[in-house]
């Protein structure tokens, strides 16, 4: 299914707006479009759930070692996404999850975990760049990193380790540090550990989020901001 692109109202209201006004409203609706499509790929194509490991539970959506990105307190609502770094469904997240973290800036935790799919050559690549960066700080500089340059390394089928490490010294990280990060069998299993409780949670696709412990089925660009709503409002 293909959404038409948002045209400019002709409205007289309209030509009263500056320019800058209206280049930020085409935007969001630019962003509200890519994620009307994105939850359509990701309804029509979610995979089939994966196996679980043998004596596996249910399993808590946080850890303690979880990464937020935004992070106000135990008492707010709290966000939680499974993300594969080379997933396009999620590359077309990003810029709603970067606008809804504005819109409700010191309202909300907001916490990514790792979930990287086998059907993408460098998604575990990628996720262990990111967990390399994040054990020097810079977790979310590596996460936008990422999600900002999918389209140049995205569906590839070559690794992509070296263009990753290059990301790592843009953002001045300690490169021998992060070599022996990226090397550390720890890093890996760090990302698995997120890995394997997505599976738990049953998790079976990317982006898959929750609020609070709760899974989200999310149909439309409104469904995550009103359950926000909702969770402020209790």
């Amino acid at each position: 299914m293909t959404l038409p692109a948002p045209a400019a109202p002709s409205t007289s209201w309209w030509r009263r707006l500056s320019t800058s006004m209206k280049a930020k409203l085409i935007s969001i609706a630019v962003v509200i479009a890519l994620v009307a499509v994105a939850i359509i790929v990701v309804v029509v194509n979610r995979p089939e759930p994966v196996a679980l490991p043998e004596g596996a539970g249910a399993a808590p959506t946080l850890s303690e070692n979880a990464h937020y990105l935004d992070e106000v307190g135990e008492d707010a609502p709290t966000v939680v996404e499974f993300l594969d770094f080379e997933c396009e469904a999620c590359g077309a997240f990003y810029p709603y999850m970067e606008q809804i973290r504005e819109q409700y800036d010191g309202q909300i935790n907001y916490v990514v975990r790792y979930f990287p799919l086998q059907g993408h050559f460098n998604s575990m690549n990628a996720a262990i760049a990111v967990e390399a960066a994040a054990q020097q700080d810079q977790f979310e500089g590596m996460y936008r990193m990422m999600f900002e340059t999918q389209a140049e390394w995205g569906e590839g089928q070559t690794s992509e380790a070296e263009r990753f490490r290059g990301y790592a010294e843009t953002l001045g990280l300690d490169m021998t540090a992060y070599d022996q990060a990226v090397a550390d069998p720890a890093t890996r299993e760090r990302v698995e550990e997120d890995f394997n409780s997505g599976r738990a949670l049953k998790v079976s696709g990317t982006p898959t989020f929750f609020l609070d412990g709760k899974q989200l089925d999310l149909t439309s660009p409104e469904d995550l901001p009103n359950a926000l709503d909702a969770a402020l409002n209790q």
